[in-house]
């Protein structure tokens, strides 16, 4: 007979079994978080389990599926807003290393769905751990901008290995139980029905001598000798470098692991949770945080997600168009176990869209994000046609031709006739107004954009465009069908540009005045690499395309005659025998195998578009730091952001920092473009782009918005009112 200790709304319950085993239950829906309450409460159950003479041993395990996700973070997000660091639970550290392990009673962690964060350090802290068939383990801190603060830096090399450890936290990649069984993070792998019956025999085993209390800390077994040990930090420092040059707590995070290797690891806890705290309050953490809290609210729309509406599946889909965008798309959906038509004008570009989307899943294989048991069935979802018959029963068709209007209308005229009432019909188009492109068919209601970024099977965001007749019910749909396609989805209004492409045109604009004024161009894209975005603007207009720059700005230039900036660079580009990287020459010079080189030839066009233009004050080039230039890249993208949010084209301003960090590769550890625009402050960019302005001309003028919220020193990532 059970008796329960807990319950009546409590987080945590305790309940002692026949067997003198006291089954300890975390339930903090949804995930199990700890919060500074669910840390009292079990160390006050544990108090009891350990002073009660029919208490022989403990099993710890969580309600709803669940072990535990590891520390609320909304906890980070109260230091972030207040400054002040006391609120991070120190109880969490004696919790696990005071209270759990070195308790006078064993602990099994009965873990089933996940233990991730301060869930499996958790785990980590029991004497043993049981979990159940593919449940997800994780220490995924450093993707906040913080490592470990509970001993995971500790205590996983010791259960896996050094080698090991440092991998899995470096990548902050997941595992399953029965790979953490083979690592001996795990100690068994049984079925959910036997968790709690294995558990609590184990514990018994342990009371009653048959099997060993192992207290993780204190194991040496599995940690490599301290020179080798050295050695493989040594080689992960080279690589953070290389790869996390922006992010200190790499390098911090394997630090405290040779501390613990040298000193043990009790010293390695308490330099654990010294850096942790120290990291908690760093600019990557706050900026990455941010994007999380960010990216979770993308998904509600007022007036969509808060109806009584019910979303629709979409498991059906027509892809038209083999080009790039098509077979990316087309690739996205299969891997996402969704049935794709894909249509093209002929059998032979049917054949060469189908190869290609073969190479991208071969290529998401060589990623690891697809296992190769896994291609000959995703490839079977896909059936190319030449033709609109096998139209007739998809639940939603995605254009994806080429960005010209009259194209893409007859496109929509033509399926509007033969897909069924419930079809949603998209639009893939990154510029085009939605309501030119629908507007010779009677389906208004069902017609949006899933405008996705290339290569579209491996880009996060999809921008959902509504137009004013676009049904709530589609937008719903689409927002469902987004979650299965594992897309970051932002919504947005029907616009020129829509958010992403209308907010960051005046970033590649930007680098055509500066060329225009004078800035050595490969020296923009250095300051702009610099900074973190993944490549420069001018390699970027060698890797998307001069054409689709082109018919950009031509439709900039209609929408926004007042404040684009017009140059025949891009022109001169291509009459000059230059497409960019698709065939080997472009700014830079493209080499298999190689990585691109700028080709100083190229100066040369660039001085004929300078002649041209004429607008080097004097003509002569201007003298500016690489500050400058940083800042005239990106400053004009804040303006017109705030143009964005003004006009209410997203649903709020935070959904653009999204935008820039998934569609942009903006540098995440910034926060995204409003949040660091928020750290440098509106008034000093408001002062900057109105000296711009006067002295270079409109395509710098400021937004009212700007204007209003610098004198009024109001953030620019608030929302309207």
């Amino acid at each position: 007979m059970a008796v329960e200790m807990g319950g009546n709304g409590k987080l945590v319950t305790m309940e002692i079994g026949s067997d003198g085993i006291a089954l300890i239950t975390l339930s903090n829906p949804p995930v199990n978080a700890l919060t500074l309450s669910v840390i009292a409460e079990m160390k006050e159950h544990y108090r009891e389990a350990m002073e009660r003479d029919d208490v022989k041993g403990v099993v710890l395990t969580g309600t709803g599926g669940k072990f535990c996700g590891g520390l609320d973070v909304n906890i980070l997000q109260k230091v972030h807003n207040t400054g002040d660091i006391s609120y991070l639970p120190d109880s969490s550290v004696d919790l696990i290393m005071n209270t759990i392990e070195n308790a006078k009673k064993p602990t099994v962690a009965a873990i089933h769905g996940f233990a991730l964060g301060g869930g499996l350090e958790l785990a980590m802290g029991c004497n043993v751990r049981i979990a159940t068939p593919r449940s997800e383990l994780a220490l995924p801190e450093l993707k906040f901008g913080i490592i470990p603060g509970c001993g995971g830096t500790q205590r996983l090399p010791r259960l896996v290995g050094v080698s090991k450890a440092v991998e899995l936290l470096m990548t902050t990649n997941s595992i399953t139980s029965e790979e953490g069984k083979e690592l001996g993070l795990i100690d068994a792998v049984v079925s959910s029905e036997e968790l709690l019956v294995a558990s609590r025999l184990w514990a018994l085993d342990i009371v009653e001598g048959r099997k060993s209390r192992i207290n993780t800390l204190q194991k040496t077994d599995k940690l490599e000798p301290v020179h080798k040990s050295s050695e493989i930090l040594k080689t992960a420092r080279q690589q953070a470098m290389k790869t996390h040059s922006k992010f200190p707590h790499y390098i911090a995070c394997l630090d405290v692991i040779e501390e613990g290797v040298i000193s043990g690891g009790l010293s390695g806890v308490l330099k654990e949770r010294e850096v942790s705290r120290e990291l908690v309050l760093s600019k990557p953490c706050r900026g990455l945080l941010h994007v999380y809290f960010a990216e979770r609210a993308t998904s509600k729309v007022p007036g969509v997600t808060n109806s009584h509406l019910k979303p629709q599946k979409v498991e059906k889909v027509a892809v038209i168009g083999g080009g790039l965008m098509g077979t990316g798309i087309a690739t996205a959906l299969i891997v996402s176990n969704i049935h794709v038509i894909l249509k093209e004008v002929n059998y032979e570009s049917v054949q060469k869209a189908m190869k290609s989307i073969e190479v991208n899943v071969n290529g998401l294989v060589t990623r690891g994000e697809l296992q190769l048991d896994q291609v000959k069935k995703t490839l079977s979802l896909l059936k190319g046609v030449t033709d609109y018959e096998d139209f007739k029963n998809v639940d939603m068709v995605i254009e994806a031709v080429f960005e010209d209007r009259e194209l893409k209308q007859s496109v929509f005229e033509e399926i509007e006739k033969i897909c069924p009432p419930h079809c949603i019909l998209a639009s893939n188009t990154s510029t085009i107004d939605l309501n030119e492109i629908g507007a010779r068919t009677n389906s208004q209601d069902r017609i949006l954009g899933t405008h996705l970024f290339s290569p579209a099977h491996v880009m996060p965001l999809l921008e959902i465009v509504r137009s004013e007749t676009t049904s709530s019910q589609v937008i719903l749909d689409v927002l469902k069908f987004s979650k299965v396609l594992k897309k970051i989805p932002i919504v947005v209004k029907n616009c020129t540009g829509f958010a992403v492409n209308r907010t960051f045109f005046p970033y590649m604009q930007g680098a055509d005045l500066l060329a225009n004024l004078g800035v050595d161009i490969f020296r923009i894209d250095r300051v702009i690499s610099e900074f973190g975005m993944r490549i420069g603007p001018f390699q970027l207009f060698d890797l998307s395309g001069y054409g689709i720059f082109l018919a950009g700005v031509g439709q900039f230039v209609a929408a926004f005659p007042d404040r684009t900036f017009q140059s025949p660079l891009v022109q001169l580009m291509i009459e000059n025998g230059r497409t960019g990287k698709k065939d080997g020459k472009g700014f830079y010079l493209y080499v298999k195998g190689k990585k691109p080189e700028p080709d100083t030839s190229v100066l040369q066009i660039v001085e004929e578009s300078r002649r041209f233009t004429k607008v080097m004050p004097g003509g002569k080039p201007i003298s500016v730091t690489d500050q400058d230039i940083l800042e005239m890249m990106f400053f004009p993208v804040i303006n017109e952001a705030c143009r964005v949010i003004e006009e209410r084209i997203v649903v709020r301003a935070s959904d653009l920092d999204i935008a820039s960090v998934h569609g942009m590769k903006f540098p995440s550890e910034t926060g995204g473009i409003m949040f660091w625009a928020d750290s440098i402050g509106p008034k000093y960019i408001y002062s900057k782009l109105k000296s711009w302005y006067e002295a270079y001309g409109n395509f710098f003028k400021p937004s009212h918005l700007l204007e209003d919220r610098a004198a009024k020193g109001i953030p620019l990532g608030g929302n309207l009112e």
